[in-house]
């Protein structure tokens, strides 16, 4: 299908790669924003919305996922050649995701444990970010993101401006809506001091601790927060799990959890791709 050129809307493509694909959805989200988003660029590749797909080159593409493939390897290249400017949205594509976690066995360990016939799969070893693989003009942090976040994001770079996405930490937030302190309280293991805001700190206000599902804060010191919470009682296992979910290869909790004793990337790797790989 060729492109309309009487249209002179920028032109929006949103990318999946290894995801659940939340992130995109937070696009369908946005509800009474969509159709004015939907007035101000063209959509045109996003195949949880349409089955449309026009050719690019594209003025914004959005990232969702981590490259676990040979052929995604190979398709992010295709994706950033035809892009003026490449978001990564979610923690799949900024940290690698919860599928990260292989990034911590040998290759192939859990690929038994969940398929019936792990030789019929071809991945590579590890699942890293987009940015390993390609420039990345912004990387917006969350599993999910925040649909708020992402409006201001494209917001931006149709106004030619660097997005305007706070770095501070959950913890700030839970003083705007008055929760107490979990950590002071109630002795709970929380990553809200070292965990980026974004999420309203909807755990604290519910009275669980942060997941850390936003990834490191921009001044996250997680050594510090891993001292406070041992003197509360987390032992190193409780503590290195803590930093290993949806970030656990974001650079601040993958080092932390190493020093807490966790096994490090790349455990007993014999090749970078594998007939075999989880």
């Amino acid at each position: 299908m060729t492109p309309d050129t009487r249209d002179s809307r920028p032109t929006l493509a949103v990318w999946k790669f290894a995801s659940c694909d939340g992130c995109q959805l937070s696009l369908l989200d946005c509800e009474d924003e969509l159709l004015a988003l939907a007035g101000a660029v063209r959509i045109a590749h996003f195949t949880e919305m349409s089955r449309t797909s026009l050719p690019g080159p594209y003025d914004i593409s959005l990232v969702e996922g981590s490259i676990t493939t040979p052929d995604d390897a190979l398709r992010i290249q295709e994706v950033r050649a035809s892009s003026r400017h490449l978001v990564t949205i979610g923690a799949c594509a900024t940290a690698g995701g919860v599928q990260g976690l292989r990034n911590f066995a040998a290759s192939g360990e859990y690929a038994g444990l969940v398929y019936a016939h792990p030789e019929y799969l071809r991945t590579l070893d590890t699942s890293t970010p987009i940015s390993a693989h390609v420039k990345v003009d912004f990387e917006l942090h969350g599993c999910p993101i925040d649909r708020g976040q992402l409006l201001e994001v494209l917001t931006a770079f149709l106004a030619g401006r660097r997005p305007v996405v706070p770095g501070h930490s959950v913890c700030q937030e839970c003083k705007s809506r008055g929760t107490v302190c979990l950590v002071v309280r109630d002795a709970t293991s929380c990553l809200g001091p070292v965990t980026r805001s974004g999420c309203g700190a909807l755990c604290p206000s519910l009275g669980r601790g942060c997941f850390g599902c936003f990834g490191p804060s921009d001044s996250a010191n997680t050594a510090s927060l891993s001292r406070q919470l041992a003197e509360h009682g987390a032992s190193d296992l409780e503590l290195a799990r803590l930093f290993r979910t949806f970030n656990a290869n974001a650079p601040e909790f993958l080092h932390q959890s190493v020093a807490l004793g966790a096994a490090s990337p790349g455990r007993d790797r014999t090749t970078s791709e594998s007939g075999a790989g989880s």
